[in-house]
Parts: C-alpha cells; structure tokens; sequence
C-alpha cells in the first residue's frame, strides 16, 4: 500500500528532530556560544567552570602560599639548594662565588632541581629587582615556584585517581590533603626529598593510568638524580609489576638502562659544571648513608618509629583509615603493598625523618580516601552511621592538629626572625659605614639563608671555628649567636623559640612552650650602638 507523501515528509522530519537531539515543535533555544556571549551570563559561566576545574587545585595553592608567606624562612637541611638558588639568581654565571664552594656540605647536592625551580620563578625575581624589594621577596617567590611544581605533578595524581576512582573518592583524597599539615608545608620547601617527591607523583599517576614503564622511567630518574633511596620505592614496585605480568622483563630492562644512562649523563655534565670537578652526587650521598651508614652519626630511632610516630604525625585521620581502605577494597592493596614495603624497608636505616617516606603519603592518602567514600555512602546503616560520625569527628580533630603543628613551625625559625629585626632596628641611617653581622652555625642552621642578607650597608660572615673569646677582635658591629654573655659585646635582645607542646587546664588547653634562641650582641665599641635602646636580654 502506498504511503501518502506529507506523512514521509512527517517522519523524516521526525528522524531528523531524533538525530539532532532538538524539537521543531518548540522555539529554539540560544547556543552555548550566544549564552557564553550574554554579559550577565559569561563571567558566572566561566568562574563555576573554572571552579570545577581547578578548584581543588586553588584550595591546596592557597594553603601551601598560606605556609610561605607566614614561614617564609628555611632550615639547614634546605640550606643547599636555596643556597644554589639565590646564586643562579643573582650570581648567575659567576660560578666562583657561589656559596657551595665556601660551605660544600657533608655531601654534595645536585644543581637541576634548583635550576628548574631557578626558571620557574626567574620572572617574579627580575619583577622584584626592578621594584628594589628586599631579597626576602625572592625568597618566596622561589618557594612559590616550587610549590607550584609540587602541587601540579598533585593534580596530575589526582585526575588520574578520578578516572579510576571515581569522583567521591577524589573528593576526599583532596580533603585529607587539605587537611594535614606536612604535605602542603613541605610542598614549597627545597628539599631534595620533595623534588623526588614530584617525580614520584608524577610516577604515581602513571600507574594508575596504566602506562607502568612510564612509572619506571620517573622513579629512576629520580633516584639518581634526587633521592638514591628511592630505590626502595623503585625496586618493590617494579617487583610487582613483574609478578603480576604487567610489564615484561626484557622490555623493563631496556626501559631501565635507557632511562638510567640519561639520568646519568644529564647529572653528571650539569654538577661536573657546577662543582667544577667530575661529579655525581647522589652516588656520593648513597656511599656516604648506605655504605658506610654515617648518616646515624645525625641520630637514630628503632625499626618501628616510622609507623609509631611519623605516619601517624602526617596523615592523622588518614592513619587508620588507610588500614580500612585496604580491607574493603581489594583494588587498593596493588597500590599499597610496595609503598608499605618501601616504608618497610626504609625502617632498616638507623637515622630517620618524616620527610624521607613523604612519598608514601599520597598512596597512603587514596586507600584512606577509598575508606572514607564506603563510610559516606553507607552512612544510612547503623553500624557505618557511627563510622560516620566518627568520622566527621576525626576530620575535625585532625584539622585541630594541623593549627597546632603549624603554631610550633611558625616559632621554630628564631635566626630568620632576628636577622629580620636587626636589619629592621639597626639600621643606621646616618651613617656611611658597613654594619659587619657575624652568624654562627645555630643560627645558620635555624632560619638564614642568602635571601635573607641586605645589600644597603650590611655585610655578613658565617665564618666558622672561632673561639667565642676571640669574636671581639674581629671587629664585628653584630653577632647573631646562641650564647647570651660574649665577650666585647653588649646583649641587645633575643629570640625565643619552640621548644616543646605543654597541656594545660582551661582554654585552649594547650600552650606553646618557647626559650630564648638565638641573642643578638652589639660590639661595646661602638658607642652609637650601645647608647641606643634596646629590648635586652633578660
């Protein structure tokens, strides 16, 4: 039978409407581009899309920049590499005065983590020379470049845990990151462990996506250039990868020498330029702990002080969740089992420090997340209802925890602070003459750095090995020094710093407990000095 031709007309229009996903029978509606380009509506547009892109990436740079700019200062085990910092940023080519050939260090450092970093912030330091801003200025915007590093190879982890986890669990994975203190701390501080430390993150996120030789290349670049204990990290995991038939051995061993060879040919030629001798220094820093296991002459702690103080300091409500995470899904203990077995492993070195297993965090992290997500959705249950509660207030606990370590790292910095208060109140305005300020090792070793040093009449020594007695022969105008009474020189005022956590009756019921630092001494030959008023000592 013959179809009437105004009834094909009909359901081909029909099939059209279906194909195009529109309806001819309503009146059309504005296109993404015409709703983009209505005033009212692009900015809201694009400030909820670029929310739900990078918001979590603005909740943890704006913590960690939070860190900088109220702890600006650095401690000695950072010393190298802020050191070779500021000198590619102002000596630049000037090889010869760099500091690390006056103070070398117990064992060399490599040059292309402070490079790199050098790069990033190279634009924001010219920007602070023009406007003539103290070199402290520079100093955080170092820290800010690599922190921005850190938290970018982070979001590279974290979208990669989206894709496999799920949206829930990266949610939370993002909260217990918020929420601790030593991840976005260290995130900006310039040690080699944090440079590692992206890398790491960066080999993180590979393996979740699969691409597991990609995993391999990241952590042994970073285990001869940065870190050589990472090889604790590299060996368990690419045991595993074997075991379980992910890779095979003859490509990982292509894979691996390749990747080797460059790693050390690139830190070789760049540190045998910069210590202008033939070098390689994370061999030498793997002879001087592991070979000859001097690294216990800085102090030791059992096998079990890793899983006893310093994983439950870092990841806090994360500790016990993690072990959760692993129970209920079966998923996590691939991921798991050789970050556990680095941490492990890692336990067999006499001297330790949270910062050396920092790169197990972000593992232990998601199988926390894993925990916290079940928890969530099971919320409505009576037994996951009080898991839930217990939850809500562990996350609170934790966030209390992290004000508390932060309050005892902001006074932990004395020297950086005197430094900053001497050239504040002893400056001389009225005369010509240099001010000479001599810092010795504890105060060098507690908050000082390049960046730190004045230009305008200020000229610094942190020659070491003088006898106290013999400070005033040579003719310094200031001391920073860790001793209250030297003598030739008047006490002007001091610095207290943390000394320990003590509880308390009432509110808050904790209380920092801080003691006198670091003294700063006026040379008693100088009258214009000494007549002055200052803070004392007493």
């Amino acid at each position: 039978m013959d179809v009437p031709f105004y009834k094909c007309q009909n359901q081909i229009k029909r099939i059209v409407e279906i194909r195009d996903g529109i309806n001819l029978s309503k009146p059309p509606t504005p296109s993404p581009t015409a709703v983009a380009s209505s005033p009212t509506m692009a900015p809201s547009r694009r400030s909820s899309n670029f929310m739900a892109i990078y918001g979590y990436d603005v909740l943890l740079g704006s913590i960690a920049a939070f860190y900088v700019f109220m702890v600006p200062f650095t401690k000695v085990e950072e010393s190298f590499n802020i050191q070779a910092m500021h000198d590619i940023l102002y000596h630049r080519h000037h090889i010869e005065n760099y500091d690390h050939l006056e103070f070398p260090g117990v064992v060399p450092r490599t040059f292309i983590g402070a490079l790199l970093v050098s790069i990033l912030a190279s634009p924001m330091v010219i920007a602070i020379n023009l406007l003539h801003l103290p070199k402290i200025y520079s100093l955080i915007a170092v820290r800010l470049a690599l922190g921005f590093f850190i938290l970018a190879t982070l979001r590279f982890l974290r979208v990669q845990i989206r894709n496999k986890f799920g949206l829930q669990v990266e949610a939370f994975f993002m909260i217990l990151v918020a929420i601790q203190f030593h991840m976005l701390f260290y995130c900006t501080r310039p040690l080699p462990n944090i440079l590692a430390l992206g890398l790491v993150n960066i080999s993180y996120g590979y393996w979740f996506k699969g691409s597991f030789y990609a995993t391999l290349r990241c952590l042994i670049f970073a285990t001869i250039v940065f870190r050589c204990d990472m090889l604790l990290l590299l060996c368990p995991l690419g045991l595993e990868l074997l075991l379980t038939k992910s890779i095979s051995l003859w490509e990982a061993i292509k894979c691996c020498a390749g990747a080797a060879l460059f790693s050390i040919g690139l830190t070789i030629i760049v540190d045998s330029i910069m210590w202008q001798k033939l070098m390689w220094p994370e061999f030498e820093v793997f002879w001087f702990n592991s070979v000859l296991n001097r690294s216990s002459e800085w102090g030791t702690h059992p096998f079990y002080w890793y899983f006893t103080s310093a994983l439950p300091r870092s990841l806090l409500v994360a500790y016990p969740l993690f072990m959760l995470g692993v129970i209920l899904d079966r998923r996590i203990v691939f991921y798991v089992l050789p970050v556990l077995s680095f941490v492990i492993l890692y336990s067999k070195l006499p001297h330790k420090e949270l910062r050396f297993i920092i790169s197990s965090v972000p593992i232990f992290n998601l199988s926390a997340a894993v925990a916290a997500s079940r928890i969530y959705n099971n919320r409505k249950k009576s037994f996951w209802n009080l898991l839930y509660v217990g939850l809500l207030g562990s996350l609170v606990i934790s966030l209390g925890c992290t004000a508390i370590t932060f309050m005892a790292s902001y006074e932990n910095y004395p020297s950086g602070y005197a430094l900053k208060s001497l050239h504040r109140v002893g400056h001389t305005e009225n005369t010509t003459s240099e001010s000479w300020v001599h810092i010795d090792t504890f105060s060098a070793m507690n908050g000082i750095s390049r960046f730190c040093e004045n230009d305008n009449q200020w000229r610094y020594s942190k020659e070491e090995g003088i006898p106290l007695e013999e400070l005033w022969q040579r003719n310094f105008t200031y001391l920073l020094n860790e001793h209250s009474n030297i003598k030739g020189f008047k006490c002007l005022f001091r610095v207290d710093g943390f000394t320990r956590i003590r509880l308390r009756v009432g509110f808050p019921p904790i209380s920092m407990v801080k003691e006198p630092k670091v003294y700063i001494h006026g040379n008693v030959e100088n009258t214009y000095i000494i007549q002055r008023s200052w803070p004392g000592c007493s």
